[in-house]
């Protein structure tokens, strides 16, 4: 059954890089290159210092010059009582590397080159005092940034899990007798279970703008999964930065709905092309039809745009940006075509939304 994988197949997947730096690619990137790209790629989620915005945890913070010298970064002690951001937390450097290489931006994962991803590490790294702001970060020197990494001597290494050969950290045996026929899986949200990780809402305040959900709220008074419901419910509330006002449509299930209406003039293998590229560029995620999420509702939209609006709508969604509908940002999408970007904002103008 089918067939050994081509040369290139494997390429395109092979490209994680390991903590001695195997499987790095070459390449350079200067620390003023690097707050290039970060203000137009990943300043939209990240911030413009990697600060954080409302979603999306801090990347920089709680690293000291101490810490640079030491190997330990000293907040991550229990009593230290600091919240935890990614440069307190890694340990190698190739970690930064690889997730950005593979994973960054979010909306265009795998669009950065390598000369971009060396010159993005390169900033992180100045900001969080690791570099020099003049610095020019390559697979020639990268191994000596790492001896300045702030956690680099704080990994732990589990055994049973690094080591392909060692001893596992389980000893169960399965009993293989009164065996559950059938096993139901639901969602629930019992009382005791809400806050075992502590109220989401006074979370990350010390380092970054991060703000959770006050999961002390709403109350739970119902079989656990109308509890499920009910958060769910107040969570996007929260999102919509009004968590005090019920909207009645969320109180009674109703679910949001994101797919392209019949009301647009389109054939259905439009509608349908549009459906897919609001779904392949996570449009879905932040905007539904008739119910303002993260970001307005498309109905929404249409009321304040005309058709002669269009051009400006597609801009705006190819480079991003905020203001219009609040703080929080829309990120680029650099890569939808122009055919694409036309039939979407045609549908978003002209369909019939309710």
């Amino acid at each position: 059954m089918g067939r050994d994988a081509l040369k290139v197949e494997v390429e395109a997947w092979d490209i994680d890089v390991r903590p001695d730096f195997q499987g790095l690619k070459p390449g350079k990137g200067s620390v003023a290159d690097g707050e290039e790209v970060w203000s137009s790629k990943c300043a939209s989620c990240h911030g413009d210092f990697a600060e954080s915005n409302k979603f999306f945890a801090p990347l920089l913070g709680g690293t000291t010059e101490d810490d640079v010298k030491a190997g330990r970064v000293n907040n991550l002690r229990a009593e230290a009582n600091v919240p935890s951001t990614t440069m307190m937390k890694i340990s190698t450097v190739s970690t930064l590397w690889d997730f950005i290489y593979r994973a960054m931006p979010w909306n265009a994962p795998k669009s950065l080159t390598a000369d971009e991803t060396y010159a993005v590490v390169a900033y992180l790294l100045s900001e969080a005092s690791v570099i020099p702001d003049d610095f020019e970060l390559s697979n020639n020197n990268i191994a000596d940034v790492q001896k300045r990494i702030p956690n680099r001597d704080g990994m732990v290494v589990y055994p049973g899990l690094w080591h392909a050969k060692g001893k596992p950290d389980t000893q169960n045996t399965a009993c293989m007798k009164d065996c559950v026929r059938e096993t139901k899986v639901v969602s629930e949200l019992p009382e005791h279970a809400r806050n075992m990780n502590g109220n989401y809402a006074a979370q990350m305040r010390i380092v970054g703008a991060t703000i959770g959900v006050n999961s002390d709220e709403p109350k739970l008074t119902g079989k656990p999964e109308a509890n499920a419901a009910a958060v769910r419910a107040y969570a996007l509330q929260t999102i919509n930065g009004d968590a005090k006002k019920n909207d009645s449509k969320k109180d009674n299930g109703a679910k949001a709905d994101s797919s392209p209406a019949s009301g647009t003039g389109m054939d259905a293998a439009a509608q349908e092309k549009v459906k897919a590229i609001l779904t392949t560029n996570a449009c879905t995620s932040c905007h539904a039809a008739t119910t303002k999420l993260v970001g307005p509702s498309f109905k929404e939209i249409s009321e304040k745009y005309s058709e002669k609006d269009a051009p400006m709508l597609g801009e705006k969604i190819k480079k991003g940006g905020s203001g219009v509908w609040g703080a929080i940002p829309m990120p680029p999408h650099p890569g939808i075509a122009d055919g694409d970007l036309s039939l979407v904002t045609k549908w978003i103008l002209s369909a019939d939304h309710d």
